[in-house]
Parts: C-alpha cells; structure tokens; sequence
C-alpha cells in the first residue's frame, strides 16, 4: 500500500462568496480526505475566472482559466463538490465551470475530465433541507457524464448553527460527511486497475 500513488481529488464549493459555508464544507470534506490517506487539491473558482460558455467564444480561443481547469479535472480520481442551492438547483459558476470542463479541445475529448470521477456530493443552507433539491440536479448533470456518485449526497441544514469561526461544528454533520468523505475514496479503483482500464 506505502508504493501505491495516493488516490487525488479535487474540493471545491459552487460558491464565490469569501465567507460561503459551502466553501468552509468543501474545507472540511478535503481535511477528511487527507486525514483519510488522499491528496488532495482545493479549487477556488474565484482563481479561474470564465466567462459564460459561449460557442463563438470558443471556436476564437478556450480560456486560460478553462484549460488550467480541464487538466485538473483529468489528473484527479475523485471530487468533493459542496453545492450552493441557487433556486432549487445548482450555482450559475458550478455549472459554467462544469460547461466549460466538458468541452472536448485539442488535448481533451469532450466529456474525458469527467469520466469515471468518482464523486461526493454536499451541502448546507441555512434552511431545513440544506440545500438537497441543488444536489439532485447536479447528480443528474454529472451521472450521464460517467460520473459514479456516492448513494448518500449530505445536505447540512441549519447553517448558522452548524459552523463556528469557520469550521464545521455539528457532530453529526462531521461524522455524515467523514463517513461519506471515506466511502468516495474506497470506491476508487486501485492504482493498478486505473493503469489497466487507461492503458
């Protein structure tokens, strides 16, 4: 096991706000990760600015930002995502980003940074619910994508109580996500058999 690659994932919050409980959830999902034996890379989307998924865009030159993002996705075995719920469903810049990623180019088939991820899903908001009606929609924008995603997606409610001073607080919240943190990473394959299923 000490020879192997550590599995890779990716932690990053639908959000742009500075202060986002999202963000600090997306925090505490990548600290689990590590402690669990993974590295992990924090994306902040305010890093990779983009702009609205356009063709004509597109066709005139691919963001830098888009590029940068699309090796990070293809390099990772996993993602943790903490997703806003906007409306009932996910963050304008979550899904751009996602619009973006998907797209094939010169060094990408479309879809490839995508395929076999396996995934985390979360969320909180200050509301009863915590944000599950976002997760929905972003589990069945990424399932066609060759996403696997985890059978348990957690929405944390009550966000005012659930974080202090940055951190995520609630017991029972912290042990939900660990233990969703712990199964993503079991249910990425061993380094040989990605060897195998890319050679």
């Amino acid at each position: 096991m000490s020879n192997q690659r550590k599995p890779h994932l990716l932690a990053l919050s639908g959000s742009l706000r500075k202060d986002s409980w999202n963000r600090q959830l997306a925090s505490a999902a990548a600290e689990m990760a590590r402690a669990a034996g993974a590295e992990v890379t924090e994306i902040d989307l305010r890093d990779y600015p983009l702009p609205l998924f356009d063709e004509d865009v597109e066709a005139t030159a691919i963001p830098e930002a888009a590029g940068k993002l699309k090796a990070l996705f293809a390099s990772a075995d996993g993602l943790l995502i903490a997703s806003p719920e906007y409306n009932g469903s996910v963050t304008a810049a979550l899904k751009n980003l996602i619009d973006w990623v998907s797209r094939p180019d010169a060094n990408f088939s479309r879809g490839v940074a995508f395929q076999n991820k396996r995934a985390a899903l979360f969320a909180t908001s200050p509301g009863g619910l915590g944000g599950m009606r976002g997760l929905n929609h972003l589990r069945d924008i990424l399932q066609p994508m060759g996403v696997w995603i985890s059978p348990t997606m957690l929405a944390v409610p009550s966000s005012f109580s659930a974080f202090a001073d940055g951190a995520l607080v609630d017991e029972s919240s912290s042990a939900q996500l660990r233990a969703l943190v712990e199964k993503t990473i079991a249910a990425i394959p061993a380094l040989e058999e990605r060897e195998s299923a890319t050679a």
